[in-house]
């Protein structure tokens, strides 16, 4: 049966400081370019609850719903299950007409699913990444993959990631390429920085001029154990050349933390810090001259600042930036990491090639399109009632919304 469906609320559900970082500037530019046609909401789960904080305060974004699903040590099982029984009364009491969701995490996912249950579409932003390797990453391969056939609506940030989505029998007429609304939070937080109308808390005086700054960011499961072993011995290494100085974030995770500090704590060239409020991650970025990184986040948005990235990963869901050239994968062996960042540290034509910024990822105008394709929903919408969370409900609400755009 066909029913008549008139998009109006729009509800973000995101709870992990990168969901927010690529959310933010959708849900400020939606807010203020199609306030006629969209009541947008907020829900945020709280998964990483002081660093989703600190970009809500960036962007001025106040949620309308927080559940607060985290708790000390809890398990993936135990927060995918409180993360969808909390959603459940949020989708009673609001009925969004489109829920929206981003990347690949555990919020993402059970944010899909309750949609999924309560017979809403939902849009997924940065559709389309694959490793092809359900262990790597872990769990993000699987929440991307599952959250595919949960949508109806596929923003894919590159033509290789609606590509890979085409693999799989995702109808054409349902994706979008956008671009990644990663680089419109970075670049108009580092063109900011730049006027100094946005100052950091952190303050980098303690950094040496007369060395390079070499930024580590590293915290993914799949590293846990012998691999982040290896990454501390790389850096130890490293950290002997007087040319360069460390600065390494560390995550919260004991996993990560313990080895980390217990490894590099207290050598007089690697500076650890607790991981920074966004605004000065990002001024770190601008700072730095390298980084070594598993984050898919940097992976996009270092080329914007032309900042060659080194991944600490044996597989990405990002290639392009390989392709590109301006990144590369170092995997965690030691030889591996030690031989590419001297490389990089004495090869100045080579280091220049790689700096350049030629970023495939976008031009910091995803968030603008984005909203332009949920504003023809709103023009128009017919939709299956019984498909609005697959295929058959994603194509018709895509077919729709073109016809009607034509």
């Amino acid at each position: 049966m066909k029913v008549k469906f008139t998009l109006n609320t729009v509800l973000f559900i995101f709870g992990t400081r990168p969901e927010a970082v690529k959310l933010c500037p959708v849900v400020r530019y939606m807010r203020e370019h199609a306030a006629g046609d969209l009541d947008v909401r907020v829900c945020v789960t709280g998964q990483h609850r002081e660093m989703l904080d600190q970009v809500l305060q960036v962007f001025d974004i106040v949620p309308d719903f927080d559940i607060q699903v985290m708790r000390p040590g809890q398990t993936l099982t135990e927060v995918s299950a409180r993360i969808l029984a909390s959603l459940e009364p949020v989708f009673t009491l609001l009925k969004p007409s489109l829920a929206v969701v981003q990347g690949d995490t555990t919020t993402t996912l059970c944010g899909a699913l309750a949609a999924f249950y309560a017979r809403v579409p939902t849009a997924h932003i940065e559709a389309g990444l694959r490793t092809g390797d359900m262990a790597q990453p872990f769990p993000e391969e699987m929440n991307r993959v599952l959250v595919t056939r949960l949508s109806s609506l596929h923003f894919a940030a590159t033509q290789q990631a609606a590509d890979n989505l085409v693999r799989e029998a995702v109808p054409q007429d349902s994706i979008h390429v956008t671009g990644n609304t990663g680089l419109d939070a970075v670049l108009q937080v580092a063109g900011a920085l730049g006027t100094g109308s946005l100052v950091p808390q952190q303050t980098w005086h303690h950094l040496d001029p007369a060395r390079k700054c070499i930024l580590v960011t590293a915290h993914r499961r799949e590293s846990f154990g012998e691999a982040f072993e290896r990454i501390c011995t790389a850096l130890t290494s490293l950290a002997e050349r007087p040319d360069v100085q460390i600065v390494y974030p560390v995550h919260p995770n004991p996993n990560v933390s313990v080895v980390v500090r217990k490894r590099l704590g207290g050598h007089p060239n690697i500076l650890l810090t607790d991981p920074l409020d966004y605004v000065s991650f990002v001024d770190l970025m601008r700072r730095s001259w390298l980084i070594l990184t598993d984050s898919g986040g940097i992976q996009e948005e270092a080329p914007s600042l032309g900042k060659p990235v080194l991944i600490l990963r044996d597989k990405t869901e990002r290639p392009e930036a390989v392709l590109a050239g301006t990144a590369s994968l170092v995997g965690t062996d030691v030889d591996c990491i030690l031989n590419s960042v001297t490389n990089l540290l004495e090869n100045p034509a080579e280091y220049s090639r790689r700096s350049r910024i030629d970023n495939p990822y976008g031009d910091g105008r995803a968030s603008e399109r984005i909203t332009r394709a949920v504003v023809r929903l709103r023009q128009s919408l017919v939709a299956n009632s019984d498909g609005f969370g697959g295929y058959s409900g994603g194509g018709s609400v895509a077919r729709q919304a073109r016809a009607d755009s034509a």
